[in-house]
């Protein structure tokens, strides 16, 4: 049984737990006029936690000048949760430490950038700055997903306990608004004026936020030994990926559907169980009907209640999933569900939303839902503690092998695939390179679609990113098209090949420095030992060194193919240069 026993959270209603949950019992919203984000586009609003950096700095005892706002936010969230947990320095030393971002240290870069810079921001680098503040861990890494990496660092953090390697992970995310973002948002002409109206039928876009929370999470019989009582319990977890669009969903919710189905299966629970739903619930046209759609395949005729708090808080994108799971658990614990506020006309098909705050409400099992681009979709559920769902022993570990892999550089021209012109033109030599050795990987294994896509990569798609950041240079904040942002995420990688492979499997995205392969593997070789996959195609690619590396790992194998913890140290010897 994994429970949770600290969390914490900084958002745009409020610093610390306490506040957040007198912000949502009072129903007050955080989104406002733009104060802290340097931009010109002041009319449209957003929800900015209510601190500059320079009062974090203070605060926090940190002196450096170019400190990213997405550091200074995960280390207060952090720090709460740490002390929350009654955690101390010892337990920190055999603790891992997982973290979700895309913007990292963006607000830093793009105020330095200028064209030619070749530097774009490190994921993992501010992953390990907010590690570093509160010591040694026993391991740190970084999920980048996009929208969803915060649920997805909780859901590796659940499979690290569950599967023995840790005791104990804290897991979340942390994100700053920074221009990039919030002009990459617009080009893609989602974002509201007004404050969103989430599964309003006038809804007309998003707001976007910023924020960090994280959690503590640990087995039971870890915090029976420290003597600490649990908050609740993480009892289901689910990633798929709808393997649709880039940044569009799917009308029929696949992606959303199946890491629901998949989180209540984990879970043990039918999904009349649920008690309330925290939808990913954006106020974009196309997520709320496609998120309504989704939650009406898993619950048909026993809907339970369902709410959006993002009209509260604004989208904190990567930090979105581990804010909410902690607005969950304020709710488990007080007894309530929060409304979506601004909603008043039902959508076309759509469902009705909770709209006023309910009270005395008992929830004994609540599911969170955080969906990103490349339609990379997590759900988590959250139960009381005496009421956490079949949660026996875990099976015996399967093993793993390591069956093949193989490098662009390698492979011959007549092997090489042929890539749609009209696709081809769209994709960076990165995206191009991923895409095509991983179908000859899958050519010569005789799989069509792999059950799991993990990737690993320092830095993403680089070209696109310094694309997108040397328009904003030239041209201001005006006239830019949206292509290479919605090209930048890290995950672009693993949701590009899941979409010309129709693989609408677990998908994550690694991106730590050094560490970013040996993450990979180790998610993938836990996939596999806990029954959730049977195989999963692993792919580390980065744009320095035009380094592409494509691997297939399975259930089934020789004694010479087995992949161990040694073997994974010899592999990233070999590839990561």
């Amino acid at each position: 049984m994994i429970v949770i026993t600290g969390i914490g959270i900084v958002s745009s209603i409020g610093t610390g737990c306490h506040e957040v949950r007198q912000a949502l019992l009072e129903e007050r919203e955080g989104i406002a006029p733009v104060r802290h984000l340097r931009t010109i586009h002041k009319d449209y609003p957003a929800g900015e936690v209510d601190m500059s950096n320079e009062q974090m700095k203070a605060m926090l005892g940190i002196e450096n000048k170019e400190t990213s706002r997405t550091v200074l936010l995960g280390i207060l969230a952090l720090g709460e949760a740490i002390n929350h947990a009654g955690l101390t320095k010892h337990d920190i030393q055999t603790a891992a430490l997982i973290s979700g971002t895309t913007v990292a240290d963006m607000d830093i870069v793009e105020l330095q950038h200028k064209v030619g810079d070749t530097e774009t921001g490190d994921c993992g680098e501010t992953t390990q700055r907010m590690a570093d503040y509160f010591g040694s861990w026993g391991a740190t890494t970084t999920c980048s997903t996009a929208c969803s990496s915060a649920a997805n660092s909780i859901l590796v953090g659940a499979n690290l306990i569950s599967s023995g390697r840790f005791e104990r992970v804290v897991a979340g995310g942390s994100e700053c608004l920074s221009r990039f973002h919030f002009n990459g948002f617009r080009t893609l002409m989602i974002l509201d004026k007004e404050p969103c109206r989430p599964f309003d039928a006038s809804r007309a876009g998003l707001n976007l936020g910023e924020g960090a929370a994280f959690l503590v999470m640990e087995t039971l019989e870890s915090a029976r030994q420290r003597g600490v009582k649990p908050l609740a319990v993480l009892s289901g977890w689910g990633n798929a990926c709808d393997a649709f669009h880039q940044t569009a969903s799917s009308a029929n919710g696949d992606g959303a559907c199946l890491s629901m189905t998949k989180a209540l299966s984990v879970a043990g629970l039918k999904p009349d169980a649920i008690d309330y739903v925290n939808a990913h619930g954006t106020g974009t046209p196309n997520n709320d009907a496609s998120e309504s759609e989704a939650l009406r395949r898993v619950f048909g005729k026993c809907m339970p209640p369902v709410s959006s708090t993002k009209a509260m808080t604004g989208h904190t994108t990567s930090a979105s999933g581990s804010i909410e799971a902690v607005i969950c658990l304020l709710a488990i614990e007080g007894r309530f569900i929060p409304p979506t506020l601004h909603w008043s006309v039902p959508m076309e098909d759509g469902l009705e939303p909770v709209s006023k705050l309910q009270t005395n409400r008992r929830l004994k099992h609540v599911l969170c839902n955080s969906f990103g681009f490349g339609g990379n979709d997590t759900s988590l559920v959250f139960s009381e503690f005496d009421n956490s769902g079949r949660q026996g022993e875990p099976s015996a570990a399967r093993q793993v092998y390591l069956k093949t892999a193989v490098r662009y550089a390698d492979i011959q021209a007549d092997e090489m695939p042929k890539i749609p012109p009209m696709i081809a033109r769209r994709l960076s030599a990165i995206l191009k390179r991923a895409l095509l050795t991983s179908l000859v990987l899958l050519q010569r294994t005789g799989v069509s679609s792999p059950d799991a896509i993990i990737t690993a990569t320092a830095k993403g798609c680089v070209a696109d990113t310094l694309s997108f950041l040397d328009d904003i240079s030239l041209n201001g904040e005006q006239l830019l098209k949206p292509t290479h942002f919605m090209q930048s995420t890290h995950n672009t990688i693993g949701s590009l090949i899941a979409i010309h492979t129709h693989s609408h499997g677990y998908n994550n995205t690694f991106s730590h420095g050094a560490e970013s392969l040996a993450s990979a593997l180790v998610d993938a070789r836990m996939q596999i030992e806990i029954g959730h996959a049977k195989n999963a195609l692993v792919g580390l690619h980065d744009e320095q060194n035009e380094i592409c590396t494509v691997m297939f790992l399975s259930d089934e194998g020789t004694v010479s193919e087995l992949l161990n913890d040694k073997k994974i140290k010899t592999l990233c010897g070999d590839y990561c240069h």
